[in-house]
């Protein structure tokens, strides 16, 4: 099983930026799907999709509410998955988790980064103020 490690969180001001980052271990192959979900506070809002990234050929896929904003990549020496966040406003605010799925193609991949992973981390919260 995949061991998933966040760090990067924090608190900023709206327009701020911030960059999470997520250490993997425990699988070796590059079929892998990597990605972001979040958590909001506000009642009623379940887990959401941010970005995921296939490892193995580097496509990326991004909800649309973080489309121009967010970007995940990869560092492959370090097994290191990154969202640098930009331009975030207070609705940015929840914890995120990163996610991981072994063993998939780039289309399995894709479902994946919509509708959930095998595995997640623990999370990491960011907070924005107005």
């Amino acid at each position: 099983q995949v061991h998933l490690v966040e760090s990067g969180g924090g608190s900023v001001q709206t327009g701020g930026s911030l960059r999470l980052s997520c250490t993997y271990s425990g699988y070796t192959y590059s079929d892998v799907c990597m990605g972001w979900f979040r958590t909001s506070q506000a009642p009623g809002k379940e887990r959401e999709p941010v970005a995921s990234i296939y490892i193995r050929d580097g496509t990326a896929f991004y909800a649309d509410s973080v489309k121009g904003r967010f970007t995940i990549s990869q560092d492959n020496a370090k097994n290191t998955v990154y969202l640098q966040m930009n331009s975030l406003s207070p609705e940015d605010t929840a914890m995120y988790y990163c996610a991981a799925h072994v063993s998939v193609s780039n289309s399995v991949c894709q479902y994946r980064a919509k509708y959930g992973m095998e595995s997640y981390g623990r999370g990491t919260l960011v907070t924005i103020s107005s």
